[in-house]
């Protein structure tokens, strides 16, 4: 494939991840929001794959949209449906918002403008790269790992003792 047709096709999935996070945002409709957020993560994994990052696009799709986004959609469809109350956000705080916009976009703009030594190989990476990230995790960064693991039984364990808590004070009133 020519680079005209590469880059057609990066253009058209850059246009699908920035147009479905806007909706994502600006949709009062929180199941809206939901399903817009389904195409960005989508559309990120497919950026991951033009960039020969397949291991990075396949955990993007099984973390991402197999987990946590099944999980939002469900909560919202369950607490739709006890509550019956229509889920609705009210979009908020826009000045700020487009002022942290304009900060960060024009942020980049100057970074890619400025700076003109961007290094570019003309070779591609040849077979999977998992092999090397599983020899990598488990030998030089095993430490960072085991930390990272130890930091999140922490938070599960201070997720469940503050329901716990709550519960157990709720029930003495």
């Amino acid at each position: 494939m020519s680079n005209v047709t590469y880059s057609i096709i990066f253009y058209l999935f850059a246009a699908i991840t920035v147009f479905s996070a806007a909706f994502v945002v600006f949709s009062r409709n929180v199941i809206y929001s939901a399903f817009s957020l389904l195409f960005t993560f989508f559309g990120v994994a497919a950026l991951y794959v033009y960039l020969s990052a397949d291991f990075i696009a396949v955990t993007q799709i099984i973390v991402y949209v197999g987990g946590i986004l099944v999980l939002l959609l469900f909560g919202v469809m369950f607490t739709n449906k006890i509550m019956m109350t229509k889920l609705r956000t009210d979009v908020i705080n826009m000045v700020p918002g487009l002022a942290i916009l304009a900060a960060v976009v024009g942020g980049l703009l100057t970074i890619f403008y400025t700076r003109a030594d961007w290094v570019t190989s003309a070779t591609q990476l040849q077979g999977s790269v998992v092999e090397r990230i599983g020899i990598e995790t488990m030998s030089r960064y095993v430490l960072p790992f085991e930390m990272a693991s130890i930091l999140l039984l922490l938070a599960l364990i201070g997720a469940a003792f503050l329901a716990r808590f709550d519960k157990a004070h709720n029930k003495e009133r």
